[in-house]
């Protein structure tokens, strides 16, 4: 499949919620390759503890692409310990100008609990603005949905957790099988 046959953000949809000090990142376990599934309960969300220093990742779009990214961002993190903001405008700058990563077709939301950000090929490096983010062909609707869930007395997980089954719902390339990964402020 060649850069211009990539489906961009068709396969998965991963959420991030901050509310109560604290960070869930949930992600869907279907890997599609076009219009067959292939796998309904891969790991998309993965904790990352360069350091001792505890990140926890989800990640839409190529899985060989997207551990490339991991590791890349681990070994920032090591280089910059405890600053999460910092090791990601590194990636991102580095994704934006090296010609081998330019061609990596994934992107990533990252968190310490404290800050959330997505990380684009682009060189973004995206905070959202109400405690909420989402990733992947499900990614609108698990947004519109958590958004709309952000001012109910559920936690971030029970946010997490709705937003992304009523994507499942809607969105034929995301399955309901989650893994949710919590990290605390």
């Amino acid at each position: 499949m060649s850069n211009s046959d990539f489906p961009g953000w068709h396969g998965t949809t991963i959420i991030g919620v901050r509310k109560g000090g604290k960070v869930v990142i949930a992600g869907d376990g279907q890997v599609s390759v076009g219009q067959t599934v292939m796998k309904g309960t891969a790991r998309k969300v993965r904790r990352l503890s360069p350091g001792g220093y505890d990140v926890v990742a989800g990640f839409a779009g190529s899985t060989a692409d997207a551990f490339t990214l991991l590791e890349r961002l681990e070994a920032k993190l090591e280089a910059t310990p405890g600053q999460l903001a910092r090791a990601s405008v590194e990636l991102a700058k580095d994704w934006r100008t090296d010609k081998y990563l330019q061609k990596l077709e994934a992107m990533l939301i990252v968190s310490d609990g404290t800050d959330l950000f997505v990380i684009t090929g682009a060189g973004d490096v995206l905070e959202p603005e109400h405690n909420i983010t989402a990733i992947g062909s499900g990614g609108n609707y698990a947004l519109s949905a958590g958004r709309a869930l952000m001012d109910s007395d559920h936690d971030a997980e029970e946010i997490a957790k709705r937003a992304m089954a009523i994507a499942a719902d809607i969105c034929v390339y995301t399955n309901g099988n989650l893994t949710i990964e919590t990290i605390k402020s």
